[in-house]
């Protein structure tokens, strides 16, 4: 059965490392033939959560005018939720956090979806775990969620991830979601 399959690209950069492995995972899933949808954070418009817990009192709509409520849609929509993220300091990356950080307006309504973490840093797997620790975290706050898949991205230039047996692991953990 198709599955609606959303994947966040959160890194600043077009076309880097993370980004080249969400399209490998695209790939596969769309030859699978589910229906994907690719969201990049950079250019979106989306203000910090400012705790003002107005969409906990108001049927889960943010006070804040911008990107973000169509992206929270999005998200309670899908089946299948890739979040990926290059690694800064041990951790997801500022747009990332910002965008986890915005669903909580979306309270009830976000439950019950299948994750995959796709994660690029120069150092190595070992550096990435603090950083699935952060989107499992995530998860954990999702009722009914559980994450089917983790590809760790070992790279640092733009494109130096191409030809790295990520790239293969991304594409199928997408042909298999």
């Amino acid at each position: 059965m198709a599955k609606k399959v959303l994947v966040i690209v959160s890194s600043p950069r077009k076309g880097g490392n993370s980004e080249l492995l969400c399209d490998r995972f695209i790939s596969g899933a769309e030859e699978a033939g589910h229906q994907v949808e690719k969201i990049c954070l950079k250019g979106k418009k989306i203000a910090p959560c400012i705790a003002c817990e107005a969409c906990l009192n108001n049927g889960g709509v943010c006070v804040q005018k911008d990107d973000m409520g169509e992206i929270l849609e999005k998200l309670i929509a899908a089946d299948v939720i890739v979040l990926s993220t290059p690694v800064y300091y041990y951790s997801i990356c500022a747009q990332l956090k910002i965008m986890i950080d915005r669903t909580l307006a979306g309270g009830s309504r976000l439950k019950s979806k299948e994750f995959y973490f796709i994660a690029t840093a120069a150092d190595g797997a070992h550096v990435m775990e603090c950083t699935m620790n952060d989107m499992q975290g995530f998860v954990n706050c999702v009722p009914g969620s559980v994450v089917k898949g983790k590809v760790y991205g070992s790279a640092f230039h733009v494109g130096e991830i191409q030809g790295r047996p990520a790239m293969e692991e991304a594409y199928a953990l997408g042909r298999n979601c």
